[in-house]
């Protein structure tokens, strides 16, 4: 995870520390179903987290079990890694309703002066060519970005006609500036939803959010969404190794 000011945790830390809170999350849930745990809401008591809505870019059902809110800059080498793993869990649970993965920009501009620009042409792409077209852009952004500025913006273009866009016209909503302010806005709200870094993510379950920090690799992610689902059918809990 790439943090602002401060340096990222180790991976194999970060790992225990957000199965711990994963299982710990889980458990205060659905111990009371019908009552949020006080445990768990002192430690969401500062988050907020907008509500998914139509203006989302999202893979799969907004209604799912559960929705997996990232928060993400395309010039984040572990973000790169992170995507990967995020497809692999929607193209595992997604199909049938179970988990949905909700994509909002944060890009750092401290770390990363081409990420906002670059989250604005995303925008670009999705008001030109919708919510399919957004994620083919940022699929390919994610695939041959180096990270860390590493992308030569004088490819966005092509990327764009590739997701099936005209040129002319996104080159024309990119040098406008109509996306900036709101990339500024969704920066203020990945930090108000408790980011401290990307990516970041929050597990909505039952109106209830679990954050969960840095790249987590794929067998973390999907114990994770195993043991809420798990919750979910009432069986015991299962445990969350981060392996």
């Amino acid at each position: 995870m790439e943090e602002q000011p401060k340096q990222s945790i180790a991976v194999p830390i970060a790992i225990v520390i957000a199965g711990a809170m994963i299982a710990a999350a889980v458990y205060f849930i659905y111990a009371s179903p019908s009552t949020p745990s006080e445990d768990f809401n002192l430690r969401t008591e500062d988050v907020k987290v907008k509500p998914v809505t139509a203006d989302d870019h999202i893979i799969g059902n907004p209604t799912a079990k559960i929705v997996i809110i990232e928060y993400s800059d395309t010039e984040c080498p572990y973000c790169k890694d992170f995507h990967v793993t995020m497809h692999r869990i929607v193209d595992e649970y997604g199909a049938d309703g179970r988990v949905a993965w909700v994509y909002r920009h944060l890009p750092i501009a401290e770390l990363h002066s081409k990420a906002p620009k670059e989250a604005e042409a995303a925008e670009c792409v999705a008001s030109l060519g919708g919510n399919t077209a957004f994620w083919e852009f940022l699929d390919k952004v994610y695939e041959i970005t180096p990270s860390n500025n590493g992308l030569d913006h004088s490819l966005l273009p092509g990327i764009a006609v590739e997701a099936g866009v005209d040129r002319a016209k996104f080159e024309q909503c990119l040098s406008s500036g109509q996306f900036t302010a709101r990339i500024t806005q969704a920066v203020d709200d990945g930090f108000a939803a408790g980011a401290q870094g990307t990516p970041h993510s929050v597990f909505v379950v039952k109106g209830q959010y679990i954050p969960v920090e840095g790249a987590q690799p794929y067998g973390a992610m999907r114990s994770n969404v195993e043991a809420i689902l798990a919750q979910l059918a009432g069986q015991s809990v299962v445990p969350v190794t981060g392996q």
